[in-house]
């Protein structure tokens, strides 16, 4: 007993271990702290052993009453693969080509169709707007970070994090006494929870912002917010002998180690220690010898593991030591960068271990561990491709995309599994890489972009050609896992692509236009720390948005909410509408957006006051996205980061694919909820947004041409 209320002790504080310092979202790969419970190891054991015990008991109530719920539906199986930033332009042009075999068949079985998607076009309000059927004034998620009311610094839009509020101080060490809350900020209900709660089967895999998952019928594993071990966004290591560019790095760290004979040596850096007040970080020692010019060998946490040059590790399993018998445990993979000479090392952020998760990160709690168990550990933060270590020159493009190719692949095998096992109800999965990976080779595709490489990379010629399809792959294995007559597929994208060659530092801009004041000594602080509150009425912040720093609203506010602030949205909206890129003479926004009047619902007052729509090839800058200011509105974007969709929705619309005809013109994300409760014959409540898509009964008899593309 005595050993299991200190466990529980230890559980507790370790919450408050996961609370970093933030970093601010500019990408994925960098990010905010986040907490976590390790409540949730011993949650899922249980869980386990209560499904286990109560297995017959469930097996007769889904015989029985699983019959009942689908006796209304058209189909007793709705599957939806989400292929996130898939651009319609792109995927039509390849299809015509001849490239996409598997999404060209299932066009002509049924239907082929740009899909519509939010304001503004960003994965977190449109994946938000697909899953719940509403406009953001309803769900309340509206870009990755918003304001402080209070400090104006950026925070998580997504998720709240509430420390324990009482602590007990013995010497040197705190100790939590209560518990640590993590809250999904999205408001409105899935439509996964409504066909849950008329007793139909799901399985929700990686859809973004689920986390923390919320209760279901079936299981879920969560994605985009998941953090690192270390409670952040995804912080990844770099350790070289080239002391000249230690330090921290956007998304990363920067180590520097000597070389001692053929060993190098050094800590891989953990979470911070639970019980200690001055917040000491756990470290896991780990040596490194080299055996040649392209072999070392690495020994961390009690094993040893070979190292190549070039080539990723499988994930490998740390421990972070608290005391003697309490460690915490979590999983990354290496890559030796070179031995000569100079000696470089690249480490991913340390993910959740998905066979001890260290906070929940699925629901029920077993799920991740039974995938895991049986296909071995994988990515669990919820932004694992590393764009960052890419941004910052530390990963090279082939080891970029050799990382996404990977996580796709393990996505694919927990989402076939899931398949093979759901053949009644709803089966969801969204694939990352397409995003990710045309974020970061964009530049390949567009020869006027300021990161356009002069060579190409042998085996990297076209990246996003070859993502496709990759992908195109996975469709055509899926519509095989579909035949029956019983199953309706559909593949989505939230949103499509776009070149971004030119940042918008709409900050300056508000500031030439005397919107906005800036103390000169502090230009380019991050988070808006060089504003002067009490002489600035407007503010950018996040990727879209710009802020009015209204009285009552914002703790230092200046403008007074109604007339004021009214005619203010309206005077810069309509100045930004002609903003001209004076050095390309291209219009840089295609529409400013007020949002009082294109938002509707509870929430609408927590969105920015005006939202961007950026002209293609433009994007906010990389300084203002997190609140620095410069001295130039315009700026090269020369990282390699060279792919967005931050701009007005009607460039970037996303694609629907669907084995039955879609007989609506112009579907849109927010119309998929309401029709697939329609297709389980479950009514869509009455605060959904969405509209009803018209879905035909049958799939098109298959052209002989078809028969021999499903037969090859």
């Amino acid at each position: 007993m005595h050993k299991r209320i200190q466990l529980g002790l230890i559980a507790v504080a370790l919450v408050l271990a996961m609370q970093s310092p933030a970093l601010a979202y500019i990408g994925p790969g960098a990010g905010f702290a986040l907490a976590g419970s390790f409540l949730a190891v011993f949650a899922a054991v249980c869980s386990a052993l209560l499904m286990l015990v109560t297995w017959p008991a469930r097996l007769l109530w889904r015989l029985v009453f699983g019959r009942r719920a689908l006796a209304k539906s058209r189909f007793k199986r709705v599957v939806v693969l989400g292929l996130d930033g898939l651009d319609h332009g792109l995927t039509e042009k390849l299809i015509a080509a001849g490239k996409l075999p598997h999404l060209a068949a299932l066009a002509k079985e049924g239907s082929f169709n740009a899909l519509g998607s939010t304001l503004p076009p960003i994965s977190p309000v449109a994946w938000s707007t697909f899953q719940t059927g509403v406009n953001p004034g309803k769900h309340n998620i509206f870009d990755f970070l918003v304001p402080d009311l209070r400090t104006y610094e950026p925070k998580m839009s997504s998720v709240e994090i509430r420390p324990p509020r009482r602590m007990l101080k013995l010497g040197c060490f705190n100790l939590p006494l209560g518990k640590a809350s993590i809250r999904l900020l999205r408001k409105s209900k899935p439509f996964w929870s409504v066909l849950s709660a008329h007793g139909i089967t799901n399985c929700i895999l990686r859809v973004p912002i689920t986390f923390p998952p919320e209760k279901l019928r079936g299981v879920q594993l969560s994605a985009m917010c998941v953090p690192d071990l270390r409670g952040t966004q995804g912080v990844f290591s770099h350790y070289t002998t080239r002391a000249a560019i230690e330090g921290e790095k956007t998304g990363g760290e920067v180590h520097h180690v000597a070389r001692v004979g053929d060993k190098v040596r050094a800590d891989l850096i953990g979470p911070d220690h639970p019980f200690r007040g001055e917040r000491t970080q756990l470290k896991a020692p780990f040596e490194v010898r080299v055996q040649s010019a392209e072999v070392a060998t690495l020994k961390i946490s009690g094993k040893k593991h070979q190292l190549r040059v070039g080539e990723y590790t499988d994930w490998v399993q740390v421990n972070f030591s608290i005391a003697p018998g309490m460690k915490v445990q979590g999983i990354c993979k290496f890559v030796l960068l070179a031995t000569a000479p100079e000696f470089e090392l690249y480490v991913t952020p340390i993910n959740i271990d998905p066979e001890k998760p260290a906070m929940p990160i699925g629901y029920p709690s077993v799920y991740p561990i039974y995938l895991a168990k049986r296909q071995g550990p994988y990515a669990t933060l919820g932004l694992a491709e590393d764009t960052w270590a890419l941004n910052e020159h530390v990963l090279d493009d082939e080891l970029f995309a050799q990382q996404c190719i990977d996580i796709d692949r393990e996505r694919e095998e927990m989402f076939f599994d899931a398949l093979d096992k759901i053949r009644s109800g709803l089966c969801v999965c969204v694939f990352d890489g397409t995003d990710r990976m045309q974020h970061m080779f964009w530049r390949y595709l567009d020869d006027k972009h300021p990161a356009h490489p002069r060579e190409l990379p042998t085996n990297l010629q076209t990246p996003i050609e070859d993502l496709y399809q990759r992908m195109d792959e996975v469709v055509g294995k899926t519509r095989e896992k579909c035949r029956d007559k019983d199953t309706l597929l559909m593949v989505i994208s939230d949103h499509g692509f776009n070149t971004f060659r030119r940042g918008i530092d709409l900050n300056r801009w508000l500031e030439e236009e005397g919107y906005l004041t800036v103390d000169d000594e502090r230009r380019g602080a991050e988070h808006l720390a060089g504003v002067d509150w009490s002489k600035t009425k407007a503010f950018a912040l996040g990727l879209t948005g710009i802020f009015i720093n209204i009285k009552d609203r914002y703790d230092q506010g200046i403008v007074d909410a109604g007339e004021e602030a009214e005619q203010l949205r309206d005077e810069i909206a309509a100045k930004l509408n002609k903003l001209v890129d004076a050095e390309r003479g291209d219009s840089a926004i295609k529409r400013v957006y007020i949002a009082p009047k294109v938002y509707r619902g509870p929430y609408k007052d927590h969105a920015p006051d005006l939202v961007v729509g950026y002209a293609r090839g433009y994007r906010v800058s990389w300084e203002a996205a997190i609140g620095k200011t410069t001295r130039q509105v315009f700026h090269d974007n020369t990282k390699a980061w060279s792919g967005d969709h931050c701009v007005d929705p009607s460039v970037v619309p996303g694609v629907l694919f669907c084995n039955r005809a879609i007989e609506t013109e112009n579907p849109r994300l927010i119309d998929l909820a309401p029709t697939i409760l329609d297709m389980f014959g479950v009514a869509a409540p009455d605060y959904m947004d969405g509209k009803l898509l018209a879905v035909a009964e049958d799939a098109k008899p298959a052209t002989n041409n078809e028969t021999k593309v499903q037969a090859a």
